[in-house]
């Protein structure tokens, strides 16, 4: 491959292989983190991308090195024609995976099986039920629960996505690593991130170094197993000896992973997001319905993408709010 068709590397020289599609801006929790609690101004439909519209930007991409695609929303599950995309997409040479709240994923472990979708992260933030409620403001705890373990029953490697908030859920780390000591599962705790109108602070935020001091408070060292972590891996994995599951940390805020990023977003109304911290986006679906090639759109806005968390490359920044309250929501992004 020449340079000249080389539109998934960036200015510094990281190749983007790793595509994460939102589906839709619905979701059927309302976690306090991902949408505002006043809720969000949905996209009309009509600058939603159709299945169609799904599939063939998603083979541009593959044709240009992208082996992975991973499906999000808001909740994926609840688009109508989920079925369907996942369907066009298992025709592609990629890895096909979901994030899911795991609400309704048990009507669909057929479709699942049948598009070879091995790799499902569930989002749980609590394994308390008054904690879920609170913080999803919706009543669903024990069929998120139970469906994670028919999950795991059928075969699917499934990963717990955590987000940690101080003096919230922060007393459950030790429950949710003693949750993979019986079951095949890895918990990944993720350190609270800043997005529009999810009231971020860094006080909320429980770091990298606050989870270990957790898990060596509780744990003898020798007991406390670093694991290999995958190229351009997120988290910083680790397990329990002799536990079945593992353990691993996403801290994006205070020791991020951009120097190995691989991964591009896009949104469901058809919005190239270089960075999950970037407040530029470039649309590649009205150039799409424009019948003209989106190839060059996405070069530029690969090639512009900055070093560190959307420029935000110190602490400080971060604490900037004019910084980082002109990205969306998550909801809106995709987790």
């Amino acid at each position: 491959m020449n340079n000249e068709t080389k539109i998934l590397q960036d200015s510094h020289g990281r190749n983007h292989t790793y595509l994460r599609i939102s589906l839709t801006e619905r979701c059927n929790l309302r976690c306090t983190y991902c949408m505002p609690e006043a809720g969000i101004p949905l996209s009309p439909k009509s600058h939603l991308m159709t299945y169609e519209e799904v599939f063939d930007i998603a083979k541009i991409f593959v044709k240009h090195g992208v082996t992975k695609i991973r499906l999000t929303g808001g909740e994926p599950l609840v688009r109508k024609d989920f079925s369907v995309i996942l369907e066009k997409l298992a025709l592609l040479p990629v890895e096909l995976s979901i994030t899911s709240n795991a609400v309704i994923i048990d009507r669909f472990i057929d479709v699942l099986k049948t598009n070879d979708v091995k790799n499902i992260n569930v989002s749980l933030d609590s394994l308390n039920r008054d904690k879920f409620t609170h913080i999803t403001r919706r009543n669903q705890f024990d069929k998120v629960y139970n469906n994670i373990l028919l999950l795991i029953k059928k075969g699917f490697h499934v990963k717990l996505n955590a987000v940690l908030m101080k003096g919230f859920n922060d007393d459950e780390i030790i429950n949710f690593i003693n949750f993979t000591k019986d079951l095949p599962i890895s918990v990944r705790f993720i350190e609270f991130m800043p997005f529009d109108g999810n009231k971020w602070d860094m006080s909320k935020m429980v770091s990298y170094a606050d989870i270990m001091k957790y898990v060596n408070d509780s744990f003898l060292e020798n007991n406390v197993i670093k694991l290999q972590d995958a190229p351009n891996d997120t988290s910083k994995n680790y397990k329990i000896k002799d536990y079945k599951g593992s353990f691993a940390i996403i801290s994006s805020v205070t020791n991020p992973f951009c120097d190995s990023c691989n991964r591009l977003r896009l949104t469901a109304n058809g919005q190239l997001k270089n960075c999950l911290f970037s407040s530029t986006e470039s649309d590649l679906l009205t150039t799409l319905r424009g019948g003209k090639p989106i190839e060059q759109v996405i070069k530029k806005a690969v090639f512009a993408k900055l070093k560190v968390r959307g420029g935000m490359d110190t602490l400080n920044k971060l604490q900037k709010p004019h910084l980082h309250s002109k990205n969306r929501s998550m909801i809106t992004i995709g987790g």
